[in-house]
């Protein structure tokens, strides 16, 4: 086996002066100065040698941050859904819902970024009266780049026609059978569909580790 590396060597050195006092006055303590004396305190140098470490070498964990988003489930009058084939990071070349990050800076409510990407990324003018939030999920290191807290809306009044392409990413209405053969996050796939498949018309609450190279877990932690 390999040597294992030398451990930090600290080294103290101590050095300092102590003032003389006169004798001490009759009746005083013998380890009390008089009265107006000074005492100068033993001054401490200390240095740190890292011997065979070098610091720049030791490994450091750097935060994610952590964003907070919803997603917004639409359909038109035929029950397909509407999807987004994603222009950017994340899920560049994807498929999946509208929605983006809300405004934290504002005080704005999961409901009120719904009813505010619906209107920005559709045209789509609704109300927080139009929407069932049926999921909130906590995702861990998504794309090894932030955690992210989603909340799921499905919006109960459907499209009229296909919004126009925007420059996030372009619109398609598909069945939910056909959104299985689509290109999705593996987040979606694995989590967010078969969540809307069970729990659509109620609520659902589930974290999932979405670490890079691991397949993707997801644990229920309420239902009601």
């Amino acid at each position: 086996n390999a040597p294992l590396p030398e451990s930090p060597t600290v080294r103290i050195r101590a050095s300092g002066t102590r003032r003389e006092h006169p004798a001490p006055s009759a009746g005083l303590p013998r380890d009390r100065p008089p009265p107006g004396a000074r005492r100068e305190g033993l001054k401490r140098e200390i240095s740190l040698e890292l011997g065979p470490w070098n610091l720049e070498r030791l490994p450091v964990s750097t935060p994610l941050a952590y964003k907070i988003a919803v997603l917004v489930f639409l359909e038109n009058t035929a029950g397909e859904h509407l999807l987004m084939l994603r222009a950017k990071a994340p899920n560049l070349g994807a498929w999946s819902p509208i929605g983006g990050k809300l405004e934290t800076a504002l005080g704005e409510s999961p409901f009120e970024c719904a009813v505010r990407e619906t209107r920005e990324e559709t045209g789509h003018v609704i109300t927080a009266a139009d929407l069932h939030l049926f999921a909130m999920i906590a995702e861990k290191a998504y794309e090894g780049h932030a955690h992210w807290l989603m909340f799921l809306c499905r919006c109960k009044q459907p499209l009229a026609a296909l919004p126009p392409d925007i420059s996030e990413g372009q619109f398609g209405f598909f069945s939910r059978d056909r959104i299985n053969a689509l290109p999705l996050p593996e987040t979606d796939r694995t989590a967010l569909w078969p969540i809307y498949d069970q729990h659509r018309d109620r609520f659902v609450a589930l974290k999932a580790d979405c670490a890079p190279g691991q397949p993707v877990r997801v644990e229920i932690e309420e239902i009601v």
